[in-house]
């Protein structure tokens, strides 16, 4: 089963599996689609957005596992 971390990169989450966008978007992260998001670790996306990485993290992986 893959996981993520704090240090994933938004792209690297998405090849996992497309099913994140989805949650990132629901979590207020609506820049899944720009370019530049891609390169960004999930760490440095929750800060600019004033999200709690931890619970993002928390909820992409139960959604990796229940997958």
């Amino acid at each position: 089963m893959a996981e993520v971390t704090k240090s994933t990169l938004i792209g690297e989450a998405l090849m996992i599996d497309k099913g994140v966008a989805a949650i990132l978007m629901q979590n207020g992260m609506h820049c899944v689609g720009c370019p530049s998001s891609a390169g960004e670790s999930l760490e440095e996306a929750s800060m600019v957005h004033g999200m709690d990485v931890n619970q993002l993290i928390t909820d992409i992986n139960a959604y990796l596992k229940n997958k």
